[in-house]
């Protein structure tokens, strides 16, 4: 048997988009995340919806917001 451990060492492991997503919106609101992150589903009528669709569909739209995530959440 190895004594590697059961996941990675990713800070991410166990996520979901939408965790990740709900806990930056409670923390920050859609306003910070608009001015940090341009895009419209964060600008113009925000939703988790919306922007779930839309990050899932956008690679680099989703990785700003994971590393933001992961900055936000070793800063506290």
């Amino acid at each position: 048997m190895s004594d590697t451990p059961s996941h990675p060492r990713d800070p991410l492991h166990g996520l979901t988009l939408e965790v990740i997503l709900k806990d930056l919106v409670d923390r920050h609101g859609f306003e910070k995340l608009g001015e940090r992150i341009p895009i419209r589903c964060f600008l113009l009528d925000p939703s988790i919806k919306s922007s779930l669709t839309f990050l899932r569909k956008t690679p680099w739209a989703r990785t700003k917001v994971e590393r933001w995530y992961i900055w936000d959440h070793r800063s506290r």
